[in-house]
């Protein structure tokens, strides 16, 4: 390492003596106001690039010698580009942009998202940061190396099924929504990206927003929110087709194209994408295919646009992890399908579509006033297929045929366990802008309409075909709406408000193994936030928060049956921070509490009708700090780093464990015990090297450190802690034939580290000892992918 710094040091140096500095304002053409956040980027690389200060303010590190083209771009106004000559450079620059004339900025976002003088914890990608990375892997793996970010993979590479936790907390308790629309599903709060593949190529831009947040549509958040856009406006025609292949026979095809601005109001935009790999783990396959359309008409004061949007997968299952007396010598077994006799089922598999239909309207009113409403409708439809051998009839409601005259209990089967669903609604936001207020009216109406049964397609026994062995329904009614503020109290203080009222009525007509438990379910909910945000200078800020969220149960918490219907969870959450920004140098340093009421955990407690669900905690807390921070040593050289150190813990823990001697559960109680997946440290650093022009090297590392399978505090049941290196490379070939043809190379995990980021427990007693049987799902070793991108 010391080598490695030394070297990085005198490769500094001696750029240093080539590169040349540019600096300068950026104002808007009419009326001559300086621009904050325009993108200043030299030759496209987006590694040297900085945004402008809240002055208009930039300076770039240009190059050395040779030709180089300067751009400014900034949404709402024409990109402007010129060419400059090393030895010549202008020192000073001042550049005027001129605004497009057209409605093109996206309101259903800026609503949603915390704006620039929201004092919440919030990291931010663009295109260009999603595409250097888009290979193939799915969405949760691409943001990763952001602060307090843990990622896992089922299949063990990153595509098909994954995992993503923030602060320790799941994919449930993430807001999700692409533009403004949610896309958790409605009953077990959850996002499934599998279903969604390749979503990435259409994402212009990605927040992600720790904590509670603002107020948001859709299901509450309660340890992250993240939100994605696609609506971006692009008036030049443009082509890309995007293919890469790497280890275990991955493979990723994607075709997008634009029309550009049509006779000064439409455009049109469309990709395909089919993604396949074999997987790491045994047999953990994925085929996945999507499409996106978006079609829109854009005017001074109106834009239209229609979004259709589709994904199908099938996925070979891997959901059940690899045993401990494995992991050291069979670390990619798979149980999926081994309850056949012989060879594994080979069709034990997840076989799911959901398309998306967003209809937008955003209208301009004047200057200072405009709105925006959305229709929304989803359609999913799939089923998990499964071998199952030796199950009862009686279990699915059948009797037990007599044969030879004797009768048969059991019988080999396959079966699929179908979901059958639609999600619909509208949301709206109305926002005015003025010199000293800022703020949104806004909301939403989402129903869900939810079909779940399960058939048998084949039996070792003479069952009548597709036998349907449940049908059970379930529907769901979500309202919220909010009114969110920044005030300027002076120029450099800034005071926020957001207030929102949301109600659920949830109502589940039976369960798959309690298909006579009926819960009917309804919620009020009322989410205030407030803080502050003051300029220190044109460079430095502070702000403050504190917010408060609430969450319903998900579907599997109403399994407890009726006398122990689980209660809502109440977040109570205050976040401060510290952030520098300046041309060279980017810092923010935040402080987080989290004070959780009922929070809803496993405890491996019984409920009334036999089943394990979660149950209601009292009392826990996460608290944290999170640091993050990025320089341009030189025109070479740039890094980036981030570090989150958080305690998190659950106060009076009973535990409850099964005891086979007994024929009863036991208990056990605990004092301050860590949260179940909620590592004490996080880290990760990127290291971006441009040794010539068009080449890009990035060096990634990742730290996280142990993780806990229960919350029992016990060693024997957790995953180790793991340091993780990848390298990419991006490469733009220079050549006249097409607007851009660049080659990509991943290598993830260089140095062979074996390590499991998810796992599973279950503890019980039999002969007088504890026994736990834990579960682990290990990613790859040294692999890697490799892309090429032909843009025209």
């Amino acid at each position: 390492m010391k080598h490695l710094m030394l070297l990085m040091l005198l490769c500094s140096s001696a750029a240093l003596y080539a590169q040349q500095t540019i600096t300068g304002t950026v104002t808007d053409k009419t009326t001559g106001q300086p621009l904050e956040g325009v993108s200043m980027i030299i030759d496209g690389n987006t590694a040297s690039g900085v945004h402008t200060n809240a002055s208009g303010r930039y300076q770039l590190t240009a190059p050395g010698k040779g030709a180089y083209r300067l751009q400014a771009s900034y949404l709402g106004y024409r990109t402007y580009t010129t060419t400059l000559q090393a030895g010549q450079a202008p020192g000073q620059l001042n550049i005027a942009l001129e605004e497009t004339g057209l409605f093109v900025e996206p309101v259903e976002i800026s609503s949603l998202r915390g704006g620039k003088h929201a004092p919440f914890t919030r990291s931010t990608l663009d295109a260009a940061d999603i595409k250097q990375q888009n290979l193939g892997q799915d969405l949760p793996v691409l943001l990763n190396q952001l602060p307090g970010v843990v990622t896992s993979s089922d299949a063990g590479n990153g595509i098909g099924y994954t995992g993503m936790r923030v602060r320790g907390s799941d994919i449930t308790r993430i807001n999700v929504t692409v533009n403004g629309i949610p896309i958790n599903d409605a009953e077990s709060q959850g996002t499934f990206f599998v279903n969604m593949p390749d979503f990435a190529s259409s994402v212009s831009s990605i927040q992600l927003q720790r904590g509670v947040g603002t107020s948001t549509n859709g299901a509450g958040a309660f340890g992250a929110t993240l939100n994605l856009s696609t609506n971006e406006f692009r008036d030049k025609a443009y082509g890309e087709t995007s293919n890469s292949y790497g280890s275990f026979n991955s493979w990723k095809h994607t075709i997008k194209a634009g029309s550009g601005l049509i006779n000064d109001h439409f455009t049109v935009d469309a990709r395909l994408s089919k993604i396949s790999s074999d997987g790491y783990i045994d047999r953990a396959s994925s085929d996945l295919r999507s499409f996106y359309t978006s079609a829109a008409y854009i005017s001074k004061k109106t834009a239209i646009r229609l979004n259709v949007f589709s994904g199908k997968e099938k996925t070979y299952q891997a959901w059940n992890g690899v045993p401990e007396a494995l992991l050291k010598t069979d670390r990619t077994y798979n149980s999926a399908g081994t309850e056949k006799p012989g060879e594994p089922y080979d069709n034990e598999t997840d076989n799911y579509q959901q398309d998306h239909y967003q209809l937008f309207l955003n209208q301009e009113i004047n200057a200072h006033l405009n709105f925006n409403v959305a229709l929304h409708y989803t359609r999913g439809r799939g089923y998990y297929e499964q071998y199952k051998a030796q199950e009862l009839f009686t279990g699915y409601g059948l009797t037990p045929p007599v044969i030879n005259g004797q009768p048969v209990d059991t019988t080999d089967l396959v079966r699929q366990l179908w979901l059958d669903n639609y999600f619909y609604g509208t949301v709206f936001s109305v926002n005015s802008t003025g010199h000293r207020l800022n703020w949104s009216l806004g909301g939403g109406w989402n129903r869900y309409d939810g079909e779940h049964y399960g058939k048998i397609i084949w039996a070792q026994y003479d069952i009548d075909k597709d036998h349907k062995y449940y049908d059970l329904d379930a529907f769901k009614t979500d309202l919220n709406i909010y009114w969110k503020g920044e005030a300027s109290i002076t120029d450099a203080l800034h005071l926020f408000a957001d207030l929102q009222y949301r109600t659920v009525r949830y109502n589940i007509d039976g369960f798959r193994n309690n298909p006579s438990l009926i819960q009917h379910n309804t919620y009020h909910f009322f989410n205030p936030k407030a803080g502050l945000y003051y300029y220190l200078d044109d460079r430095s800020r502070v702000y403050a928060s504190f917010a408060i969220g609430n969450k319903e149960p998900n579907r599997d918490d109403f399994e407890a049956g009726l006398e122990q219907t689980p209660q809502h969870e109440t977040l109570r959450n205050v976040e401060a921070g510290y952030v520098l920004r300046s041309n060279r140098l980017n810092l923010q340093a935040n402080a987080y509490y989290m004070n959780y009421k009922n929070q809803l955990v496993q405890t491996g407690k019984l409920n009334d009708v036999g089943a394990y669900t979660r149950t209601n905690i009292p009392k826990s807390y996460r608290v944290g700090i999170e640091l993050q921070g990025s320089v341009r040593l030189n025109s070479v050289f740039s890094l980036a780093v981030n570090a989150a150190f958080s305690r998190n813990k659950v106060q009076d823990y009973t535990a409850y464990i099964d005891n086979y001697d007994a024929g009863k559960q036991d208990t056990i109680s605990y004092g301050d015990q860590d949260i179940a997946f909620s590592p004490n440290v996080v880290a990760g650093y990127t290291l971006t090297v441009t040794p010539v022009k068009n080449l890009r090297l990035d060096v990634l590392g990742k730290y996280t450190g142990r993780q806990y399978l229960d919350n029992t505090g016990s060693k024997a049941r957790s995953l180790d802690a793991y340091y993780v290196n990848d390298v990419r490379a991006l490469y733009t070939i220079p050549q006249r034939l097409f607007r851009e043809l660049s080659l990509q190379v991943m290598v993830n995990n260089v140095f062979n580290k074996k390590y499991e980021p998810n796992g599973a427990t279950y503890t019980w007693i039999a002969d007088g000892q504890v026994v736990s049987d834990n579960y682990y799902y290990p990613m790859a070793g040294t692999n890697y992918l490799v892309g090429l991108t032909v843009g025209f």
